[in-house]
């Protein structure tokens, strides 16, 4: 019987993204493995106790005292079970790969709640996106950024990246006719009347987005392990190598407390300015 080949046709088109674009992928590889080594270095240079305070403190300012208390009871904890270096590794890998992913997503999302035809074109890929397993990202990852942490950055961008461009379309979506003319009548150019209405006002449901992409970029990492991600990741595929429970226990506690303490100071944040709003 015949098929149709779209394994090969996939596997041709990335074979010739890397003849032709190999100076590209190896530029863009060197600039973002040099600033997470450059970021990883710098954190990793802070004694863990002020890294604490300082997280603690963005906890307590962004979200509240019960956050802040736990940020610190868990990192003391997690310093004190000997996972430090990969808690960290993690975190730098979780925070540029979201911090890349929204400097993306974000404009994205905006453009698409103005234009129908973006939207109509976006919205497939999108689905396409969320709905691919996320294992299949970091072959074509591996191919053309290689082996280690760049790859393991560029296939949680691809993997993250669709909650923040749906939630901010929706959140602009959702503005209140009434809001958009009065602006309307004080004769607010688009990019004025993007600043100061329709974004304070789709600010929770942009949260909302932010949060997800966090969320979605700490699941990656742990899976960017397979293709030679430091960090807790790392950690949890040792233990099933070489079935050592104790050492894959030791670094999923290190994921959820991760986890626990992005998701509250980003879910705090919302329902702040909610409440203010």
């Amino acid at each position: 019987m015949n098929t149709i080949p779209v394994g090969k046709v996939v596997d041709k088109f990335v074979q010739w993204l890397l003849e032709n674009f190999g100076t590209v992928f190896d530029g863009i590889s060197n600039i973002i493995e040099n600033f997470m080594g450059w970021t990883e270095i710098g954190l990793l240079t802070l004694p863990p106790l002020i890294f604490t305070i300082i997280l603690a403190g963005i906890a307590l300012l962004l979200a509240n005292k019960k956050v802040a208390l736990f940020t610190f009871g868990s990192l003391v904890f997690v310093f004190y079970i000997g996972i430090w270096i990969n808690f960290v590794q993690t975190f730098v890998l979780v925070l540029i790969s979201a911090i890349l992913s929204l400097l993306i997503g974000l404009p994205i999302g905006i453009l698409c709640s103005k234009s129908k035809v973006l939207n109509r074109i976006v919205a497939p890929i999108l689905d396409f996106m969320q709905t691919m397993p996320p294992f299949v990202y970091l072959i074509p990852a591996a191919i053309l950024f290689g082996i280690g942490e760049v790859p393991g950055v560029i296939s949680t961008i691809v993997f993250s990246m669709p909650p923040s461009i749906r939630l901010t379309k929706l959140g602009l979506k959702q503005v209140p006719d009434d809001l958009i003319e009065a602006g309307d009548a004080f004769g607010l150019t688009s990019i004025q009347m993007l600043y100061k209405i329709k974004l304070p006002m789709a600010f929770p449901s942009i949260m909302a987005g932010i949060n997800q992409t966090i969320m979605l970029s700490l699941s990656m990492v742990v899976i960017a392990s397979m293709i030679g991600a430091e960090g807790l990741g790392s950690q949890v595929l040792t233990g099933i190598q070489q079935m050592e429970v104790g050492v894959g226990f030791e670094a999923g506690l290190g994921v959820v407390i991760m986890a626990i303490i992005l998701d509250r100071i980003t879910g705090s944040i919302k329902m702040g300015r909610a409440k203010n709003s």
